[in-house]
């Protein structure tokens, strides 16, 4: 089961626990695996923005890179280029909390400075360490991410002796020296990297086993919305995976998932709001949704 734990954002401490939360994705990019292209300009992501803020979006993830297997890394001016006028115009017309999907301390400064609340860091700042004191500095969420390798290779041959084991040291690692450097615990949350660096059944052994990394006290956050792994159990193309990607988020979020990240915020709305009043209903019947009714963010 799913315990609670706060989030704290620039200074607003969101309890999590009771009802899923859900990110939707926004991928300012020609090249993601399922909507490259279909946002790239920012008249259209921004529109699209709205549209999850609409269905239900606690978070809005918005991403100028493609992290999809294989991919190349773009220079942190192109980066900004795509997403700080997108976030910019999101931060005028709504109050969802808007994360960068990012890895670069140039790209996360210029997003946080558009209006961003969170860095959201695939790489765990491996990749630049900077990041720890900008997020210390600005008091910005952070998500750590676990991902063997990078992305142009880490889906050639990923191994592990046990998957959930080393996930969870590498994460829990990854918060005291996050901590180090100054940023509050309750700031960071973790995500054990679905699909990244992993194999089919790495990735099934985290969402079955989820509740070990949530042991870590951090709130969890799963995005396995329309990936390879569903492909693979159903063999269908990234389009035909909404069914698939529905059953694991709500194994997810039954095994300690705090925070889904997903392409189709209204239908994961819907199915998590099912699932928690399943699972979270007390004795009287109150529904779970009411409870949260009318807390601040």
């Amino acid at each position: 089961m799913r315990t609670g734990t706060v989030f704290r954002v620039k200074g607003a401490r969101h309890l999590l626990g009771t009802r899923t939360w859900v990110m939707g994705i926004l991928n300012v990019t020609p090249d993601s695996f399922f909507d490259g292209g279909r946002y790239f300009d920012p008249g259209p992501a921004v529109d699209h923005g709205l549209r999850l803020a609409d269905e239900g979006a606690d978070i809005i993830d918005v991403g100028g890179e493609s992290s999809r297997p294989g991919s190349d890394p773009i220079p942190a001016e192109e980066e900004i280029r795509r997403i700080v006028p997108v976030i910019s115009s999101l931060r005028t017309q709504t109050r969802v909390l808007l994360s960068v999907d990012t890895t670069k301390f140039e790209t996360a400064r210029a997003a946080l400075g558009a209006g961003a609340d969170i860095i959201n860091d695939i790489s765990s700042f491996e990749m630049d360490p900077r990041l720890l004191v900008l997020a210390a500095e600005t008091g910005a969420g952070f998500i750590l991410m676990h991902m063997q390798g990078v992305p142009k290779t880490m889906q050639a041959a990923p191994r592990y002796e046990d998957v959930v084991a080393e996930v969870r040291g590498f994460l829990a690692e990854k918060i005291e020296i996050a901590a180090a450097y100054g940023l509050n615990k309750e700031s960071l949350a973790v995500d054990p990297g679905i699909g990244f660096g992993k194999r089919l059944e790495d990735n099934c052994a985290l969402i079955r086993e989820l509740e070990t990394i949530a042991g870590i006290g951090r709130p969890v956050v799963m995005g396995v919305s329309r990936k390879s792994m569903i492909g693979k159990i159903l063999d269908v193309p990234p389009e035909e995976r909404l069914e698939g990607s529905l059953a694991a988020a709500v194994v997810g979020l039954a095994r300690g998932a705090h925070i889904l990240r997903v392409h189709d915020v209204q239908s994961t709305r819907r199915a998590a709001r099912v699932a928690d009043a399943i699972l979270s209903r007390p004795a009287g019947g109150e529904n779970p949704e009411k409870r949260e009714a009318g807390r601040a963010r």
